[in-house]
């Protein structure tokens, strides 16, 4: 029974639950990360969005039963293994599909309706267009940008547009490393079979991925940084850097994390481009030791600049 279960729950893809904390970012960059009435709304934006986008993986292992199949390590994934039959999954996909819009509709009418937009894209995604190129691409970072959104219309509250144009960059930054991801990894498997595995890599090559994942990590950094430059916090500095030159430094101290925003750059590049990974970007990001410190000293330096430093 707890095989089971645990097939059950690997089927659901908990670990991709991580790019679901992307709702949390209307909250934060608004200063109303202590608010309670807030932070319970993302909350349960969170959790609907992992239901939401669980419901989507199952529908796509169940479309993709035979292409996984030939895949190195999708193989081994409880429908393409046959651990799970597609009777099994077809019961867990309708059951968290109905929870999933049910709360959707009762949290807020407009996260309602994106989380119908959400589910229409993907499953559009499922059954068409992952098989054409450059399309795939942009359908995948859609999946990451809608998850800010989500997080603006379950609260209310708006980012920045630079934020916004930050998020679509680094959407398709990561869009793109992961479709050269699988191109490398299919490439260098002995059986490899590029067309049967994913039609649509069989149209990339890999001097074609470098330059898109060269325009968009290029364009990350520039509209994160023109973020930090023109971000217009309703308070001043510290007391302490009062001085003649804090007319300078007042509301530009979120410069600082743009630090650890490259190194993050960097380093996931170095992931994909010397260690081979990047098809799953939530793997890369949980198995990266020196990653996943690196984006919680940002998110620290984050929440003390907006919430300590102008206060």
């Amino acid at each position: 029974m707890k095989d089971k279960l645990y097939l059950y729950l690997k089927l659901l893809r908990p670990k991709q639950w991580i790019k679901n904390f992307a709702v949390f970012a209307s909250v934060i960059f608004t200063g109303q990360l202590f608010n309670p009435q807030v932070l319970l709304e993302s909350f349960f934006a969170f959790i609907l969005f992992c239901l939401l986008s669980s419901s989507i993986y199952v529908v796509n292992d169940i479309f993709d039963i035979e292409k996984d199949k030939l895949h190195p390590f999708k193989k081994f994934r409880p429908l393409a293994s046959g651990k799970i039959t597609k009777g099994d999954a077809s019961y867990i996909f309708f059951f968290i599909f109905v929870v999933s819009l049910i709360g959707s509709f009762f949290l807020s009418k407009g996260f309602f309706l994106l989380a119908i937009v959400y589910l229409l894209l993907q499953f559009l995604y499922s059954v068409r267009l992952k098989h054409i190129e450059i399309v795939d691409i942009l359908t995948l970072a859609s999946g990451y940008i809608l998850r800010v959104y989500s997080g603006e219309l379950a609260t209310g509250y708006h980012i920045s547009v630079w934020l916004v144009l930050t998020t679509i960059a680094l959407s398709l930054f990561l869009a793109v490393g992961k479709r050269r991801a699988e191109l490398t990894l299919i490439s260098r498997h002995q059986n490899n079979n590029i067309p049967a595995t994913r039609k649509t890599l069989s149209h990339y090559s890999e001097k074609l991925l470098d330059l898109y994942v060269a325009i968009f990590v290029s364009a990350t950094f520039i509209f994160y940084s023109l973020f930090t430059f023109l971000n217009n916090p309703n308070s001043t500095v510290l007391p302490l850097l009062s001085l003649d030159f804090s007319s300078f430094l007042q509301r530009k101290w979120l410069m600082v994390t743009i630090a650890p925003v490259v190194y993050a750059l960097m380093r996931y590049l170095e992931d994909v481009y010397q260690k081979h990974e990047g098809e799953s970007p939530e793997k890369v990001f949980l198995s990266d030791i020196p990653l996943l410190a690196d984006v919680f000293i940002w998110a620290i330096l984050v929440i003390f600049i907006i919430y300590f430093v102008n206060t």
